[in-house]
């Protein structure tokens, strides 16, 4: 007996990146990133790199025929709803890559990797001055302070400065620039987000940890998918802020090095609802099936779980009302 098929249809996102044998960031983050936020990954490798969680052995960057023929094989078939960018590591690359976005119709957030995690240089020092004409072509631009630093004559070090140097890569050409906080201030971290005619901040509590490998490749990615399932670019800054905040903090310990951050800890949160929400129900039901009434207070008693995840109310299963002592035993109010 066959089956009927029951194909899906999700919004193609294209990242334009290098390899990262450790798994953390590069095309192997990105493309986590990107299935976790409900879109379909395709993939140009731009270089491949011998990393791991302790630092970068050694660098190999492609031909740049060969990263023209993977973007050339992507777009001639899909239809792609956004592009990011991340390790271009020469200026050559930068400008192929840059004359790709110009023709491309669809949002392109552009994360200028520069320098990994671990401080290995990423992008030989020449092509600097390259990523001018790509952030022109950028809808978003989404640097860290020490890349701000580089791209603009501001040295972001506070959430006013932060603010200077997104007007600056706005001014450069970008339709919107996200200077990220993680490298600057203490116990909160500030995302500026500036356009054209407006500033929106977005605070998340510092989490203290050193585990944030791919954390960059991560945001962009997940920004990059929910513009390309149509959010507006504040709605998908914020949405891409929230899942790194918590990939943070739910970091993976792996490797001898700090780990990575959690790509998947969103689909990993939703996946566990239901089963969290079947463990409250069959406390409730053993409270009721056992002679426990004694043991409940006047004012009742209540059971709630959580997910593995959880950072908002709507994450957590509960009793609506509470369980109360009855004649015939314990009974929840459901």
């Amino acid at each position: 007996m066959t089956r009927q098929a029951a194909p899906d249809s999700k919004p193609v996102v294209l990242t334009v990146a290098g390899s990262d044998s450790g798994g953390g960031a590069g095309i192997q983050a990105d493309l986590k990133t990107i299935e976790a936020c409900g879109g379909f990954g395709t993939s140009a490798v731009t270089s491949v790199t011998a990393q791991n969680t302790t630092g970068v052995e050694s660098t190999h960057v492609l031909p740049v025929e060969e990263i023209e023929a993977q973007c050339s094989a992507v777009l001639s078939d899909f239809d792609v709803r956004a592009v990011k960018t991340g390790m271009l590591a020469t200026a050559d690359v930068v400008e192929l890559v840059t004359g790709r976005v110009a023709d491309l119709d669809a949002p392109a957030v552009v994360d200028p990797v520069m320098v990994a995690a671990s401080g290995d240089r990423l992008l030989a020092r020449e092509a600097e001055s390259a990523y001018e004409d790509l952030v022109a072509e950028a809808t978003l631009v989404t640097p860290n302070a020490d890349e701000a630093a580089v791209l603009t004559d501001v040295d972001p070090t506070d959430e006013s400065t932060a603010h200077e140097a997104g007007e600056e890569l706005v001014g450069m050409g970008a339709d919107a620039a996200l200077v990220t906080g993680g490298h600057i201030g203490d116990d909160a971290v500030v995302d500026v987000l500036v356009t054209g005619d407006s500033v929106e901040t977005f605070r998340h509590p510092r989490v203290d940890t050193a585990a944030t490998h791919g954390s960059g490749c991560a945001l962009s990615s997940a920004i990059a998918t929910h513009l390309a399932r149509d959010a507006d670019l504040p709605a998908a800054v914020g949405s891409g802020v929230e899942l790194l905040a918590r990939a943070v903090r739910y970091n993976l310990d792996v490797g001898e090095g700090p780990g990575a951050v959690h790509h998947l800890v969103e689909l990993r949160d939703e996946a566990a609802r239901e089963s969290t929400a079947e463990a409250v129900r069959g406390v409730v039901d053993a409270f009721e099936d056992r002679d426990v009434g004694p043991l409940v207070p006047e004012v009742g008693t209540d059971v709630a779980g959580a997910t593995p995840y959880a950072e908002r109310p709507d994450e957590a299963a509960a009793v609506e009302g509470r369980i109360t002592r009855t004649r015939s035993g314990a009974r929840a109010n459901r």
